[in-house]
């Protein structure tokens, strides 16, 4: 594909800076980007890079304009028009309507004839696969399962009996929605198997990352709304809700019946809790640990950063000390109240 950046323009907007005649055909990294492609400026610490690089074009805002000579597209948000236009030159792959020889598919299944099934694909009884979706090998859909029209499960992924996938889906190699919670019972001197009864639930355009695990729900079910993205090896427990539009990282660990609102941003490694609340438009950074219930908006951290060892082992053995240092101030400031008091 080759389109002048004025074409690029015409479709997702932005004022042209320079030579919009330039021809594109294909996207780049400020540092990696040839001639031909184009390439954007969406975090400050990259300005001196820009001023090298061999881009034929970059998108920037408008704050950003005069950084550079190239012809560039300004707009507000240049990483969501760089995605936008990177889509363009690497477009999803299309179904091709074949099912391979070798996929097990039972009679009671309802697959769309524009569905592609991949070698060795298996799809349960009463199971539903949408229009124009694409299962590759190895998948795996449980009985009545449901897979939402353009979704794409790719190679080992596996989607157990029940749960239900909406539209334009796509569920990377190893991830597993609607494995059993984590649901046992304490008898005397021995654990009971709770029965997780519920399903996972997920809704359009959401987005689930290598060997990320969804558990189905006790009774009620696990739920993921429209637009989530989950990064790679993320555990979602049994009952939890996500909102729509959040994004979680990588390694994060969210324990059972916790609700999280839409629009959240979870960073990797982040460890939650069960049973609590997350408001909506809360951002977590990476590694902190959530014991309770967050209500209001914002930023939310915890953790000690990384530091010499020589540093961190004077650090906590002052930490260790606090104890005694509050009981020594308390006892200071009982001191200094008495004094006050006898000289008035």
């Amino acid at each position: 594909m080759r389109l002048t950046l004025n074409e690029i323009a015409a479709k997702f907007g932005g004022k042209i800076a320079g030579d919009g005649g330039v021809v594109i055909d294909g996207v780049g990294t400020i540092e990696s980007a040839m001639e031909s492609e184009l390439t954007f400026l969406a975090n400050p610490k990259y300005c001196e890079q820009l001023k090298a690089t061999r881009a034929a074009a970059v998108i920037v805002a408008p704050a950003d304009r005069d950084l550079t000579h190239n012809p560039r597209i300004v707009t507000v948000n240049p990483y969501a028009y760089f995605a936008q236009v990177a889509a363009l030159f690497a477009p999803l792959r299309a179904a091709s309507g074949g099912w391979h020889a070798s996929a097990v598919i039972e009679s009671t299944a309802q697959v769309a004839a524009t569905a592609s099934i991949g070698a060795l694909a298996y799809i349960g009884h009463g199971a539903k696969v949408g229009e124009d979706t694409v299962i590759h090998p190895h998948a795996y859909i449980g009985d009545q399962a449901v897979i939402g029209a353009q979704s794409e499960m790719y190679a080992h992924s596996v989607v157990y009996a029940r749960c239900i996938i909406g539209v334009r889906a796509i569920i990377h190699s190893g991830a597993v929605i609607g494995a059993d919670g984590f649901g046992f019972a304490y008898d005397e001197d021995h654990w009971l198997k709770v029965p997780q009864t519920g399903r996972v639930v997920i809704g359009d355009d959401v987005e689930v990352g290598a060997n990320t695990t969804i558990d189905r729900g006790a009774i009620d079910d696990t739920v993921i709304e429209d637009g989530v993205k989950l990064d790679n090896q993320i555990q979602i427990g049994h009952n939890v809700l996500i909102g729509a539009h959040t994004v979680i990282a990588g390694c994060a660990a969210i324990a059972g019946s916790t609700r999280i609102g839409h629009h959240c941003r979870i960073g990797g490694g982040v460890g939650i809790v069960g049973h609590l609340d997350i408001c909506a438009g809360v951002t977590i950074t990476a590694r902190t640990l959530v014991t309770k219930s967050i209500l209001d908006p914002g930023v939310y951290s915890s953790g000690v950063p990384h530091m010499e060892n020589r540093v961190w082992l004077r650090t906590m053995a002052q930490w260790r000390r606090m104890g005694q240092m509050t009981k020594r101030i308390e006892s200071l400031e009982t001191i200094v109240k008495n004094i006050k008091g006898d000289v008035s």
